[in-house]
């Protein structure tokens, strides 16, 4: 399967798996000139930006996030921030899908 396809199939999993644990899908992949945000959901007064991982096994898909794509993510989010004037509480997670199933992991940046 084509990389993009499993990252498309990922994200759906991701939200299907956000919502049964109380999210609210805000929106998904949001673009500005600093990247992307593959999920931004609602959840207790809580924004979660949400980075979406994918790979065979739980470490090949942890292992893709990176210092750099944090920073890039940062940027981002501050920029969608200012856009539509939000100012509200917020955490970057990670959700790894992979065979073995979905891990939620919630403020990456800690």
């Amino acid at each position: 399967m084509h990389t993009k396809a499993r990252g498309n199939i990922a994200e759906e999993r991701a939200c299907e798996y956000l919502r049964s644990q109380g999210c609210r899908i805000i929106d998904r992949n949001v673009y500005n000139r600093f990247g992307e945000i593959d999920i931004i959901a609602f959840k207790e007064n809580v924004l979660h930006f949400v980075e979406v991982k994918s790979g065979m096994t739980y470490e090949s898909a942890v292992n893709n996030i990176t210092k750099s794509k944090l920073q890039k993510l940062t940027r981002t989010i501050h920029t969608y921030q200012q856009q539509k004037k939000l100012d509200t509480d917020y955490c970057i997670d990670a959700l790894i899908v992979s065979d073995a199933g979905i891990e939620w992991i919630e403020n990456i940046t800690l």
